[in-house]
């Protein structure tokens, strides 16, 4: 099967019938907002985590991570607790976040179109506002994030249950992503796969 061009504006064959689209990264500028409030979250439960760390775990589910890191540095804390004083650190600056154009143009070109679906590690309710503060609320057929599926990315079955829930057959569908793990799971999925990092990071 061939690739697609790295291209937001090329044209997408008439075989795909459903577009998936991870959130932060992908269609928000958010990852300096999530690291902040990471930072701050983690500090308050004796964890470290540094950039580097932080962006190796891109996509997977908020809840996965603290786990993570606790077992990783044999930190005992109150991992619910932790990962929901994130997630609202997150939402108190959420105001800040930038829309990726290159992608949300991709969004309002195919709606009505094609099948449209979001499919993220975060929790749907925040997935929700962080759409909403880049005015794409209403915009996606279907929302699938951390709580809908037993296992985060690397697995595929973010992408498999967005597939299930837009009523298309996994081929049919092109995800877009940003991170190593969600390319991975989307191709354990049996979709191809996009990465929209070069069409902002390349203009520095």
């Amino acid at each position: 099967m061939a690739a697609f061009p790295n291209d937001p504006t090329a044209t997408i064959p008439d075989r795909i019938k459903g577009l998936i689209f991870d959130c932060d990264g992908t269609l928000v500028d958010s990852m300096r907002i999530h690291y902040s409030a990471w930072k701050e979250a983690m500090e308050a439960v004796n964890i470290e985590i540094t950039q580097e760390r932080f962006y190796s775990l891109a996509g997977v589910p908020t809840l996965t991570i603290v786990q993570t890191l606790a077992q990783e540095q044999n930190v005992n804390c109150d991992v619910q607790a932790a990962a929901e004083n994130k997630e609202r650190l997150y939402l108190a600056k959420i105001e800040s976040i930038e829309p990726i154009h290159s992608v949300i143009e991709i969004v309002h070109r195919e709606k009505g179109r094609r099948k449209l679906a979001v499919a993220s590690g975060g929790y749907p309710d925040v997935i929700q506002k962080s759409l909403a503060a880049v005015g794409l609320q209403g915009m996606f057929d279907a929302i699938v994030g951390a709580g809908d599926v037993k296992h985060g990315k690397p697995a595929p079955d973010m992408f498999l249950k967005a597939a299930e829930r837009l009523n298309v057959k996994p081929q049919e569908c092109l995800v877009y992503e940003d991170s190593g793990l969600g390319i991975e799971a989307a191709s354990a999925a049996g979709m191809q796969a996009i990465d929209v990092r070069p069409w902002y990071l390349s203009k520095g």
